[in-house]
């Protein structure tokens, strides 16, 4: 299954005492780039959601947002800290005694007093807590990946267009180039006639030379492993794992292909079918990026 590395994912679980949202957006990247966000109370979480997220993809920078919020009425209690306070008040006396001033502290001057009283979150089970996090970090995976493999549909099918119109060109080029080894004997012999005038011809001669130009400019190797490079990459496209890396690295072969039979040509029209497949697989590259 092709999946594309460009996907998103929302899940929200809510009960009466909780609510938690998960949002994963994904870019290409060439190797698998979390970067989790966690409110400080699913801190201590953080690997066990990498690990998760892992089991559901392997490339892409995937941007995961979870946000939590307790509605229970017991998730923060008041501290109240005696001995911090019975502090404060020694050196309220203190002070008064020091300087002659009158010592006018109340309940509530001491209850502004820095750490006095303070607000304590209720310690929670953490297995519950994972509980309640799981069901919708899954969900949101799974949506994900659908996003991702609706869009590596639509990736497939416009390569293997592209695959197409890439094997016809070869054709063309396998076409052509008996007729330039043909043209190229003709020219030959029209200049040799020219120059030698009525003097006989030595056809071996000619046949020697049209050996050596066909050598020169063959490309009979470079189609055939470009065709056998496009029967390939049709054949990962049906794999499970690793297809894009494995057809980046089959396009930068197909381009290696196309540049020889560039250089190699003699003929016009080979030279410009050989930029159409340059053309070609550039464009095949572009979207073979996107594939995870």
């Amino acid at each position: 299954m092709i999946r594309s590395m460009t996907g998103y994912g929302r899940a929200e679980a809510v009960t009466p005492d909780h609510k938690v949202t998960v949002e994963l957006k994904s870019v290409n990247h060439r190797y698998l780039d979390l970067g989790i966000k966690l409110p400080r109370k699913l801190g201590f979480f953080e690997g066990a959601v990498r690990n998760l997220l892992k089991s559901y993809m392997s490339r892409g920078k995937v941007d995961v947002y979870i946000s939590y919020e307790d509605f229970s009425l017991g998730s923060a209690g008041l501290n109240y800290n005696q001995e911090l306070a019975a502090e404060y008040v020694r050196y309220f006396q203190k002070m008064a005694s020091d300087f002659q001033l009158v010592n006018d502290m109340q309940v509530s001057t001491l209850a502004r007093c820095p750490e006095v009283l303070t607000m304590e979150e209720a310690s929670m089970d953490e297995e519950k807590l994972w509980e309640i996090l799981e069901a919708p970090l899954r969900e949101a995976c799974e949506k994900f990946v659908h996003t991702r493999e609706l869009e590596g549909e639509n990736l497939k099918k416009d390569i293997l267009q592209k695959l197409d119109n890439l094997d016809q060109k070869v054709a063309l080029v396998e076409e052509r180039s008996p007729l330039v080894i043909a043209a190229y004997r003709g020219k030959l012999e029209s200049k040799v006639k020219e120059i030698m005038a009525d003097s006989k011809i030595e056809e071996s001669r000619i046949a020697a030379e049209v050996v050596i130009f066909a050598d020169k400019i063959c490309n009979d190797e470079e189609t055939v492993r470009l065709k056998s490079h496009i029967r390939n990459m049709i054949k990962i496209m049906k794999e499970s794992e690793g297809v894009g890396r494995k057809l980046d690295f089959m396009a930068q072969e197909m381009n290696r292909e196309a540049n020889t039979i560039l250089s190699k040509s003699n003929d016009l029209e080979v030279s410009n079918i050989a930029i159409e497949l340059k053309t070609e697989i550039e464009k095949i590259r572009e979207q073979i990026q996107n594939i995870e």
